[in-house]
């Protein structure tokens, strides 16, 4: 994650390991969604990803929280519930994570050939597509726990993540794309590590010292809380201990084509207006949010 050649959209060569752990997931995945904190490499994982699965002959389709949640922000319904303080109000998460279980079913039907390859960028913390990791007796859920599907956890070494921590600053000042706008800022991705160590300890996964203020980033307690909140799910870990040469792009700039997977505006007015109908008050919606990590 420093200077590279900004000609060449693949750079996890530099790190032999992750290159071939990707490569078998672009090869024989159906589903691979990649799951984590922001801040944890999520966005290059799925850059990389899809372009070695290009390479593979495959068809890349993309399913992405940041690029889903402004449109249902933006859609009439969303209107209602615009950020605050840089965070994602609560009917928007869950209207989000319903319409993507529903939006997987639908693509897996419409394009049922194997050489198609869904992509996904699932943050989960905080309510955020965790839907997808939870069992719903629905169309989307023998996709979802079937052998095709992989959520992979990217695990960023100490090193890696306070790089990362330093490049969103920067990024947020200097963005080299429109979307990295919609990033979350270091302000957020603090508070989400937080949570999430918060969680750990409701879980009882913590195994570390006694609560501080603020937490150090613990990658294996990190680990522990995903692979508990995944426990439905085919998880693989992908280890993150090397910078990659990520500063000259942005992970949002594809050498490749791509289909993203997003709502149509009266697709995000109808899963907001059914969360309405379903948590008609604020305080029941902030009780689903609190406990995103109960699948």
């Amino acid at each position: 994650m420093a200077s590279g050649d900004a000609h060449d959209p693949l750079v996890v060569q530099e790190d032999p390991r992750l290159h071939a752990h990707l490569e078998r997931l672009a090869a024989g995945g159906r589903l691979v969604f990649l799951a984590g904190l922001p801040g944890t490499g999520k966005s290059l994982l799925v850059h990389q990803l899809a372009h070695l699965a290009h390479a593979a002959g495959r068809e890349i389709h993309l399913l992405q929280w940041d690029v889903v949640r402004p449109l249902f922000e933006a859609s009439r319904a969303g209107a209602r519930y615009p950020i605050v303080g840089g965070v994602t109000q609560g009917v928007i998460r869950i209207a989000a994570g319903l319409w993507a279980r529903n939006a997987v079913a639908r693509w897996h039907a419409r394009r049922p050939e194997a050489n198609h390859l869904l992509i996904g960028e699932t943050p989960l913390v905080g309510h955020r597509f965790i839907e997808l990791a939870r069992r719903i007796d629905d169309a989307a859920e023998p996709l979802l726990a079937g052998d095709g599907c992989r959520f992979a956890i990217p695990v960023p070494s100490l090193e890696v993540r306070q790089f990362l921590e330093l490049e969103r600053a920067r990024r947020i000042h200097q963005p080299a794309h429109n979307r990295e706008r919609e990033d979350a800022p270091p302000d957020v991705l603090r508070a989400l590590w937080e949570q999430l160590a918060d969680v750990g300890r409701v879980l009882g996964v913590d195994r570390g010292a006694a609560p501080t203020a603020p937490t150090p980033y613990d990658p294996a307690l990190y680990e522990r809380v995903y692979r508990h909140v995944l426990r439905h799910r085919h998880v693989e870990r992908l280890v993150v201990d090397k910078l990659l040469a990520t500063t000259a792009r942005s992970v949002y700039d594809f050498a490749i084509s791509t289909h993203e997977v997003v709502p149509t505006p009266n697709e995000a007015d109808h899963f907001i207006e059914r969360v309405e109908q379903q948590y008609p008050h604020p305080e029941t919606v902030q009780q689903e949010i609190d406990r995103w990590y109960a699948s």
